[in-house]
């Protein structure tokens, strides 16, 4: 249905930055909500960010796992029909596959429903 293409990821070191992006193949940002997934080698995929509401509020609602919070920022450009992670401050933690989702919040829990191809992520020590 929706393709979502990610994009950015590569290998950089300890401290570093990295922006990633998700372009879907239509504009969904209207109707949906949207998050970042990543799936650490040999883990389960784990939420890392979740937006909301951004065309209501500058900037979106936004929640982020603890283990990111103060260092990404998930933010959606609507002009440019994409949707960003700025990583700071990696760490080799933050090592894996990097989804762009499409899902919802029920009850304030964001719930996937679609996610893209992934994008490798590698942080050196």
């Amino acid at each position: 249905q929706v393709q979502l293409v990610e994009s950015g990821g590569g290998l950089v070191q300890a401290g570093g930055s990295l922006r990633l992006s998700c372009a879907p193949s239509a504009n969904i940002f209207s109707f949906n909500d949207m998050g970042w997934y990543r799936q650490p080698p040999g883990k389960q995929r784990e939420l890392v960010a979740s937006i909301r509401h951004w065309r209501q509020i500058v900037g979106g609602i936004t929640n982020y796992a603890d283990s990111v919070k103060g260092r990404f920022t998930i933010s959606i450009d609507g002009a440019k029909n994409t949707m960003y992670l700025q990583m700071n401050s990696l760490k080799p933690d933050d090592t894996g596959v990097y989804y762009c989702s499409r899902g919802r919040h029920m009850g304030g829990n964001y719930v996937s429903d679609a996610w893209g191809q992934g994008t490798q992520v590698t942080v050196s020590s």
